[in-house]
Parts: structure tokens; sequence; C-alpha cells
């Protein structure tokens, strides 16, 4: 039953597709490409983003739950963990890299004259990031996470 699209395939209508292309073309990403071409492999990169999907094996596990409306996000060929893990070794990473400034700029003309609340030549910003670092419970009994896992937390302050 069809109830509309999912809020991901509108969310990529906004990613301007024919800019993407171009930056393809550019590196010829899709050269020998049979299946997984890169505006697939740019979706699923995307999707995984948005949902925080930590590994390979959960992107794919993820995306195979959603066979059924796979088609409907944009996403035209199937997911292997295999398959995703060759293209993100083999293809260039330039081609990502071009777009992220394509979008950089299309959100900096979007927010230009947007009033964030506060002047921030008078007063000072202040960045707290806080990450946990896997370590192998072996090397590092000490940093004992879980019942088999080591981890730290890494706080960063940036002033």
């Amino acid at each position: 039953m069809y109830t509309g699209r999912t809020v991901f395939s509108q969310i990529m209508d906004l990613v301007p597709a024919n800019r993407f292309h171009a930056c393809v073309r550019r590196y010829r990403g899709n050269y020998k490409v049979k299946k997984f071409s890169c505006s697939d492999h740019f979706r699923v990169m995307a999707f995984a983003q948005l949902s925080h999907r930590e590994s390979l094996r959960d992107i794919e596990i993820c995306l195979r739950a959603m066979q059924s409306k796979m088609y409907h996000m944009g996403i035209r060929s199937g997911i292997s963990r295999n398959t995703l893990a060759n293209a993100n070794e083999v293809r260039d990473w330039w081609i990502y890299a071009d777009f992220a400034q394509v979008l950089i700029h299309r959100a900096r003309q979007l927010y230009a004259n947007e009033d964030f609340g506060k002047e921030l030549k008078d007063f000072t910003l202040y960045a707290l990031d806080s990450s946990t670092i896997d370590l192998c419970l072996s090397l590092f009994p000490w940093a004992r996470f879980r019942r088999y896992k080591a981890a730290i937390k890494l706080h960063t302050l940036m002033v």
C-alpha cells in the first residue's frame, strides 16, 4: 500500500542532482560500474548518516529491513556489505569532497542574511564534544566499559 513519499526521498529532493552528477562525471566515478552507481552510493551513505548507522553491517541490515521502500528512497540496487566496502575503498573521494563544497556554498547563500541570535564578536564561543573511544579489553583492562568491552570517554573543549 503506497501512502506517500518517504521523508528520506523528500530530503534527497533538496540535493541538487545535476551538480552531483557533474562531480561524478568530472572524476569518472561511474567508470566500469555495473550496478552500484555513485548516486546509489551517495544515497546509502546519506541514509546511514541521517539514521546514525555505525557500521557497514548496521547499514546493510537496516536497508535490507526496508527492502520494499528502497526504490522509493531512490536506491536502485541491492545493498551488501561487500559492495558497500568496495565502493568506499575504490571510489574517488574527491567526488564527495567537491559535492560537499557545492552544498556548503548553497547553505551559505540560504543563511547569508540570517541572524543567529547573538553577534559572536562580543561573546566567547565554546564548543564541547564528548566521544567514546573503543579499546581492546585485553590490552586496557583498566578501561572496562561493559562486560567484554573497554572504552574511554574523551572530552574536548574549544574556546
